[in-house]
């Protein structure tokens, strides 16, 4: 009987600390979902005209890749709804029921785009804004006014929820459960760049494109998640590559050897780009230090 009290309190013992963990990984992780991030939101050049709108929509669809989570018209999907985990819906963007248009003016629906902020100033959940906060203001604005346009989709959703596990991997991984912890909020954005095919629009087609965020900050890849690789696509990596090779894999899926590229990698929206942006993310990344996988 001895050794049943004490395997009880040895149980006991273990269920107050997962208590006491849990209780703490709570608490911290409310704090800063809750957060007030004092930001302000700036104004940018919202275009109306048709050539303004419609580089609002490549940026959207080619360079951002916002139609990935936020689907075909923008009016949002379910991504994910696991207990333990947690309720993802990407958000409607459109003016519809249930949608974004009517609660963000221009400069705050361009602050959330670049901060992750929503118009109170708290955190937005699982949003990119770690690669959208290098948008120009140009650009920004471009894409709040290709927003502005879209038609209305009325699509409601159940309001987001982050379970315990989330909760623990936003704070032992880097699961991205607060994309405004990584954005540098005090950063100057530009107000233009030069959209010609060089190494410098290659980098910023990189980093607005989110490529980084699976690729690594120095884009020698390494491992998206288990079971899930990222490509070295430093000279290391890719240096045998032809442009041409490079072109197929965007376009087409398919790597030198023949071989498919995984679809967690979007390369049906990146290999929506233009002849000459593809072409100066290519020089951008023959311009880049050569390393090995995963090396940071």
């Amino acid at each position: 009987m001895i050794w049943l009290k004490r395997l009880a309190y040895v149980a006991i013992g273990i269920l107050v600390l997962l208590v006491g963990a849990l209780t703490v990984v709570w608490v911290i992780t409310s704090a800063r979902m809750n957060q007030t991030y004092l930001v302000p939101a700036r104004a940018v050049p919202v275009p109306a005209d048709s050539a303004g709108i419609a580089r609002g929509r490549h940026i959207v669809a080619a360079i951002g890749k916002c139609t990935e989570c936020h689907g075909e018209d923008l009016g949002g999907k379910q991504m994910f709804d696991v207990f333990v985990i947690g309720r993802l819906a990407a958000s409607n963007l459109t003016p519809g029921q249930g949608g974004l248009g009517n609660r963000y003016d221009d400069p705050t629906l361009a602050r959330a785009i670049r901060h992750a902020l929503n118009p109170e100033g708290k955190p937005l959940l699982f949003m990119l804004s770690e690669a959208y906060q290098h948008l120009s203001d140009d650009d920004a604005g471009a894409v709040v006014g290709y927003l502005r346009s879209l038609p209305p989709v009325d699509r409601r959703f159940p309001s987001t929820r982050v379970g315990p596990i989330g909760r623990a991997l936003s704070l032992l991984t880097d699961f991205p459960l607060i994309p405004a912890r990584k954005v540098d909020h005090e950063r100057e954005p530009p107000g233009s760049v030069e959209e010609d095919a060089t190494p410098a629009y290659g980098k910023y087609l990189v980093e607005v494109g989110g490529c980084t965020g699976c690729h690594g900050p120095n884009l020698s890849g390494g491992s998206v998640g288990p079971g899930t690789p990222a490509s070295n696509l430093t000279p290391a990596g890719i240096g045998s590559w032809a442009e041409a090779d490079f072109v197929r894999a965007l376009r087409e899926g398919i790597r030198p050897g023949g071989t498919p590229i995984d679809s967690v990698m979007p390369w049906k929206r990146a290999g929506l780009m233009t002849d000459s942006e593809i072409h100066a993310v290519w020089l951008y990344l023959r311009s880049v230090p050569a390393r090995k996988l995963g090396e940071r």
